[in-house]
Formats: structure tokens, C-alpha cells, sequence
């Protein structure tokens, strides 16, 4: 059962349709231009750099996480440079300084041992923790109970320093605007006697701007509403997932089918390896074709080709029986799922593909021993 009619890419291949991720960068756009905002990429959820000059027709610039990602965003975006650490490195931070438009630090220690390495071309942040939150997975939940990131009203100043100019929160994941406007309600109620001396707010990521059921037009609202307010501060929002979210797939071929109670079908691609978070939290990837077991006639457990005996994509259910050499597509796999890629057990990364708007296929990537070795020493 060829799911799939395109036999040109190799396999696994990770699949980036670039008119649906087109169409988000757009969506975003309008939200940056009716709100007067600017939109960040958060590299940490998606950090394909052969489509950046796409996106940086539509976005400000990248958010990063530490030198790597500020280094690519430099070296590959060229526009504005925002990173935060929970820990900045002393053998990092002389680069981090260098390339870096903002810099924000997620606490007053860390803000006391760099201050004096940073210059007039930094704009200087702290990351709050506002101490609410809807996320449901802890693993997800950066304003979850004890989390390190950012710093709570209680551990704060009664004034800040000068140097001082903007405020960041990040917490949401995936989230509507009923969220934000939670967040931003008790944010401002503890931060907003700051706002006078700053310049700049980073309301983070996690929003899904993208997807069909958000309120973009609420959301344009708020924004508007709240800078209203403060018309002299410049807002922020720095989304991942809502850049990459639905714009392609993870293309996978069936090697084998095994039976023990019941059919099992071993792919070339690794829940352990390229998509982790089928075994990190409660999600469970989507299948072109297929529904949930016994829905549809025949039904098989999907896994990895890795020696972990929980390298289980899931159990899912076909109209027709598997055969070795079918394609299975697995669905919305570029946001996050790419970043988060291992080569444990020596399995290979999947290949990178871009769909061109004509349907054309441009190979980005392939990957080899050569690519296994280099992560080793």
C-alpha cells in the first residue's frame, strides 16, 4: 500500500512543504502589522535554515537559546539576535555579546556576573516566572512548581538597574489567547510598576497563532489594547511551533512486519530517535491514511528500527494490509520533532526535503556514518 506516490525521496526523509509554511509566516505577518509588533523565531522549535530566506521576509529576527542557535540565527537569518539562557557559559558569553541584539538573563546573579562584559549594543533583560500558567504536561510548563526559569515578583528589586531595559515571560505551550490573556493579567498586576524605564516586553512563545482554532483576531486585540497602555514599549512574541506547525512531514518506509499477538510493523525511522516525544509525554503522531486501532480493518503496532524494546510509535489501524516496502507519512513532524533528532544506535537522521509550491522536491540533506560519527569522539 503506497501511501504515498512520490518515489524520488530517499527514506526516512523529513518533509517541509514550503506554501504551508509560507502561509503561517503570512499569517504571522499580519499579526505583527495590525498589532504593531514583531514576531521572533524561536529556534528551539524550528531551525531549518534552508528555508530562512523565506522567512525572514516575514519575520524580525531569532530568538535563541545559547551561542549555537545565536550563531545560526546571525550567520543564517541576519536580522535581529534576542538570546536567553537559563545559564550563560563564562567561555561563551564574549560571542553571545558580540552577536546579540538583546540579551536576557533569567536571574539577578546571573545579571550581577555579566553586566560589565556587555556593551551599548545589548539590550540588557530579565526572564520573569509570573506564577501562572495552563499548561498540563510539567514537562512543558515553565511556570510549573520549583521551575528554574525566570524570576519570580518575590526576587526582585524594588527598582531596577538602568541598564535594564526589557522584561521576558515565557509561558505557554501551544496555547489560545484565553491563556495569554492570563498571563498577561497577573504580569502586569506584579511587573507593570517597571514598565516606566524599560523599552521592551517579550511575551515568549507558545503561542499557537497558527493553528485553525486560535483567535488571531482576539489576539490582535489584545496586543493592541495592551500597548495602548504602554505605547512606549516595543512587544515581542517568539513562537516555534507556530512557524513550523502543520507545514510538512516525516516520510518512513516499512521493512519489515513481525507477529506476537499482534501484527507489528518495523519502520526505517525510531520514535527514540526522531520523534521523542511519542515517548516523552502523552502525544501520539498523526497517520496519513490510518485511525485509531481496529477503527479501520486491519490493525498494526508501529515501531522503531532501534534495539530499545519501547521504540513504539503507536497502534494504528489501515483500510489495507501493510506491506514491506509501503510508505507510512507521519504528520506535522517538522516543528520541534527535527531539533530534537539522536543517532542513537547508530541509526542514520532522516534525509531533509523541501516540497517546492509546483509539487517539485529539492533534497536539502542526507545523512551517513560520516554524520554518526561526528557527534561521537
Amino acid at each position: 500500500m503506497d501511501l504515498n506516490s512520490n518515489n524520488i525521496l530517499p527514506s526516512p526523509c523529513y518533509v517541509c512543504e514550503e506554501e504551508l509554511l509560507e502561509n503561517n509566516l503570512k499569517l504571522l505577518k499580519k499579526v505583527q502589522e495590525e498589532a504593531n509588533i514583531k514576531i521572533l523565531l524561536a529556534l528551539k522549535g524550528f531551525a531549518m535554515f534552508s528555508t530562512f530566506e523565506l522567512c525572514k521576509k516575514y519575520l524580525k529576527g531569532c530568538c535563541a537559546s545559547g551561542l549555537n542557535e545565536a550563531i545560526l540565527a546571525k550567520e543564517e537569518f541576519g536580522l535581529e539576535v534576542h538570546t536567553y539562557s537559563p545559564a550563560f557559559k563564562p567561555n561563551e558569553f564574549e560571542k553571545i555579546v558580540e552577536i546579540s541584539n538583546h540579551i536576557v538573563f533569567n536571574s539577578f546573579n546571573q545579571f550581577e556576573l555579566y553586566k560589565d562584559k556587555t556593551n551599548s549594543n545589548n539590550s540588557i533583560g530579565i526572564r520573569v516566572n509570573p506564577e501562572v500558567s495552563t499548561v498540563d504536561v510539567d514537562l512543558y510548563n515553565p511556570c510549573g512548581t520549583y521551575s528554574r526559569l525566570g524570576t519570580t515578583i518575590s526576587n526582585f528589586p524594588t527598582s531596577l538597574p538602568d541598564i535594564i531595559k526589557g522584561l521576558h515571560f515565557h509561558a505557554l505551550c501551544e496555547q489560545n489567547i484565553d491563556a495569554l490573556e492570563l498571563v498577561l493579567e497577573k504580569f502586569e498586576k506584579n511587573f507593570s510598576k517597571y514598565f516606566s524605564q524599560l523599552q521592551w516586553l517579550n511575551f515568549g512563545g507558545g503561542h499557537h497563532i497558527t493553528r485553525d482554532d486560535y483567535d488571531v483576531e482576539k489576539l490582535i486585540t489584545v496586543l493592541k489594547n495592551f500597548k495602548s497602555k504602554y505605547p512606549h514599549l516595543t512587544i515581542y512574541m517568539e513562537p516555534g511551533e507556530a512557524v513550523g506547525w502543520q507545514t510538512g512531514y516525516l516520510e518512513a518506509t516499512v521493512l519489515d512486519i513481525v507477529h506476537n499477538g499482534m501484527d507489528i510493523a518495523i519502520l526505517d525511522t525510531s520514535a527514540e530517535c526522531h520523534m521523542p516525544d511519542t515517548l516523552a509525554m502523552p502525544y501520539k503522531a498523526q497517520i496519513r491514511d490510518a485511525a485509531e486501532p481496529f477503527e479501520k480493518a486491519y490493525t498494526y503496532r508501529l515501531g522503531g528500527n532501534t534495539c530499545l524494546a519501547g521504540d513504539i510509535i503507536g497502534d494504528y489501524s489501515f483500510d489495507k494490509k501493510l506491506e514491506v516496502g509501503d510508505k507510512i507519512i507521519l504528520e506535522d513532524m517538522i516543528h520541534y520533532t527535527m531539533v530534537k533528532t539522536t543517532t542513537f544506535n547508530g541509526i542514520n537522521l532522516p534525509s531533509i526535503a523541501i516540497k517546492k509550491p509546483d509539487g517539485s522536491f529539492k533534497i536539502i540533506r542526507n545523512y551517513d556514518y560520516q554524520s554518526y560519527k561526528d557527534r561521537l569522539s
